[in-house]
């Protein structure tokens, strides 16, 4: 299987190129392009952690998003999805948009342009943008932050903001950057910028390092508030990722907004606890690492103090998730490291169980699609993402793609089967963690 790197993308991508390259024709753009690799990213263990500090234990897809763009001088950035000819203009100059109800994806490129021409008074971000993808919408994959991650880089790069002073004196490196590009997204402030309402969803910001920041060949181990790097693990030689979607859009706007923020909410409420009757902390690993007492006096103060919106029930089982989950992340990349088989097959195991029933955010699909996987031989399998849908990681030992083609054939075929109502949306495909963020 080939690992998607720098120099393959364009050959590999060579669908996606042609139907970027026919988009900006049509909206007469003849210059010479300037082209962007986006990756999807693959969440391994740490799950609803980052927003606690973290870590987490992540790949970059070889699946994801081709875009290509040229800058304009007057002011106007215009978009356009060759997948659905759909476009979006923002007049920088007059702040109008067209068209004038911005929702979908529009939505996102408004938000984080504007943010953009906020936090960098006098660029010059005009530009004509095509953009292509082939990574299931909605699927926990991340195609909502790469699409935020690839716009606000290519228009960063045609506008030239890394040849600014205040651009390179705040993020002077792809960690940094990837920790902005987060906050464009949850609307938090960073460094001297103030933040806005953005998307109105309360993640942190590992889906933006993954995609920034992660290895080809490898998976990569990152802690947050701030954005740390702390080790990368080659994905043994043998084993590769399969990963299916469940058919089911794990959504973070709308209706599915509320439920996916309450994970964030309750550990903000955590360290709002122990920050007004412990002690200060600058997250909540923070504050739980290094002390074996610390979880048992949280606790204490969780029964003495919770109450209104947070009672002492759901701030425990909040808790219990968190603290179960985040130690995992350092063991994982341990048995990573080993090929340690057996170890990975219980974690994922432990891992899942603990997002149905201490998150609550999985559902009977993604549940089976586990199950499943595991009986048709994997080595493990979890779900992945916001959950309430989405997909399913599957990790096998095959060095045959005609072995990993059969299971992965055969594994959905078991899914459909058990919901058949799914099978238009669901979908699969064999991953080895491929190249981040790229300047082609």
């Amino acid at each position: 299987m080939i690992i998607l790197t720098r120099q393959t993308v364009l050959d590999v991508k060579a669908a996606l190129k042609s139907r970027v390259e026919q988009a900006l024709a049509r909206s007469g753009v003849t210059e010479a392009l300037r082209w962007w690799w986006v990756p999807g990213r693959v969440e391994v263990f740490g799950k609803h952690t980052d927003y606690g500090g973290g870590p987490s234990l992540m790949g970059a897809l070889p699946r994801g998003f081709l875009l290509a763009g040229v800058r304009r001088s007057d002011g106007k950035i215009r978009i356009r999805d060759a997948g659905d000819s759909s476009s979006f203009e923002l007049d920088l100059v007059s702040g109008t948009t067209a068209p004038a109800e911005v929702v979908g994806w529009r939505r996102y490129a408004n938000i984080l342009a504007r943010r953009l021409a906020r936090d960098f008074p006098g660029a010059l971000l005009g530009a004509d943008i095509a953009l292509a993808s082939d990574l299931p919408r909605a699927s926990g994959m991340s195609s909502s932050s790469a699409l935020v991650v690839g716009l606000a880089h290519a228009l960063s790069r045609l506008g030239r903001l890394d040849e600014r002073d205040d651009w390179r004196a705040v993020l002077p490196s792809p960690v940094e950057r990837s920790g902005y590009f987060a906050c464009l997204e949850n609307g938090l402030p960073f460094g001297p910028f103030a933040g806005d309402g953005g998307l109105g969803t309360f993640g942190g910001s590992e889906d933006q390092t993954a995609i920034v920041c992660c290895r080809p060949g490898h998976l990569s181990q990152f802690s947050y508030m701030p954005v740390r790097h702390q080790l990368d693990v080659a994905v043994p030689a043998s084993w590769t990722f399969v990963l299916a979607s469940s058919g089911i859009a794990a959504e973070k706007a709308g209706r599915a907004q509320a439920l996916y923020n309450r994970a964030s909410l309750g550990v903000r409420a955590l360290i709002d606890l122990w920050r007004a009757h412990i002690g200060p902390t600058g997250s909540l690993t923070e504050a739980l690492s290094g002390d074996p007492g610390a979880e048992a006096r949280l606790r204490e103060v969780i029964d003495r103090h919770a109450g209104g919106e947070w009672p002492r029930e759901p701030l425990h089982i909040r808790l219990s998730h968190f603290a179960r989950e985040y130690p995992r992340v350092p063991q994982a990349a341990a048995a990573f490291a080993a090929a340690d088989s057996v170890r990975i097959a219980a974690l994922a195991a432990a891992s899942h169980d603990d997002a149905d029933r201490l998150l609550g955010n999985q559902l009977p699909e993604t549940n089976m699609l586990v199950a499943l996987a595991v009986k048709h031989g994997a080595i493990g399998a979890s779900a992945f993402g916001a959950g309430f849908g989405g997909s399913v990681w599957a990790l096998v030992d095959e060095t045959d793609a005609a072995a990993v083609q059969q299971f992965g054939e055969c594994w959905m075929a078991a899914y459909r089967a058990a919901f058949p109502h799914r099978t238009a949306l669901s979908t699969w495909f064999p991953a080895r963690p491929g190249a981040p963020l790229t300047d082609i």
